[in-house]
């Protein structure tokens, strides 16, 4: 859910002599990637088949990750923080009428991939935050829906199955559609980075991202905070 939508000029070949390969997406970002991805499909098909006790867990789950990932994008690899892909409009607008890129757009997220990211994060923090408060009126509630008054249970009842849901579906088949147009069209290298984290970066240098047994405990300690987070959230359960 985070690899990056690469511009849609070609790379120089392979055989550059500057071409050097940089450790861009750091390990915790990756599991995140791949964990978010199959939680993600596990909601999908607990929420379409009504499994709703492991529709909950599943949704723990991401609350978790998501968790992790908005603390992530402040101290974690250089490539993986946020401000490494916060672009200003003008950038994005340069992007799309294929004007020159800034060095980043090779090598992270280009302004288009950026949009991409915070777009899945921010519908998917609303969906499992609307998931914590709603209510079915058969046999599951979410763990906070006795905190908040039953004009707020029945709106966030209604997006989460409604407008929420649809939008998930529709951002994650344009995601993975766009992924696949740039790896089978631009012939460009998308998901191998994003599995042993290393990208061919030509041309322009490039700081890698910090990747080392310290931000690894660090990004393990992180995601046990949040995954208590988490759990005390679901021991609200009634």
């Amino acid at each position: 859910m985070t690899a990056s939508l690469e511009p849609a000029r070609r790379h120089p070949g392979p055989d550059n002599a500057s071409a050097r390969s940089v450790r861009v997406w750091d390990l915790p970002t990756r599991l995140f990637h791949w964990a978010l991805t199959l939680t993600v499909i596990c909601l999908l098909a607990t929420g379409f088949g009504g499994v709703m006790e492991w529709h909950f867990r599943f949704g723990y789950t991401a609350l978790s990750l998501l968790l992790f990932r908005v603390i992530w994008g402040f101290i974690g690899g250089r490539w993986s923080r946020f401000s490494s892909f916060v672009y200003a409009p003008r950038s994005l607008i340069a992007y799309l009428r294929g004007q020159p890129h800034h060095p980043n757009h090779l090598v992270g997220h280009t302004p288009l991939g950026a949009l991409s990211v915070f777009a899945l994060l921010a519908i998917l923090i609303a969906q499992v935050s609307t998931g914590l408060v709603a209510d079915d009126e058969i046999s599951a509630s979410g763990p906070l829906t006795r905190f908040v008054s039953g004009a707020v249970v029945s709106l966030a009842s209604s997006w989460h199955v409604t407008f929420g849901l649809w939008t998930v579906i529709t951002l994650v088949i344009v995601h993975i559609v766009a992924i696949f147009f740039y790896v089978r069209v631009k012939r460009l290298q998308l998901l191998r980075p994003m599995i042993d984290g290393d990208k061919q970066v030509y041309a322009q240098p490039a700081a890698p991202s910090r990747d080392d047994a310290g931000s690894r405990a660090l990004a393990l300690v992180v995601f046990i905070v949040c995954g208590g987070f988490a759990a005390w959230i679901a021991s609200l359960r009634v």
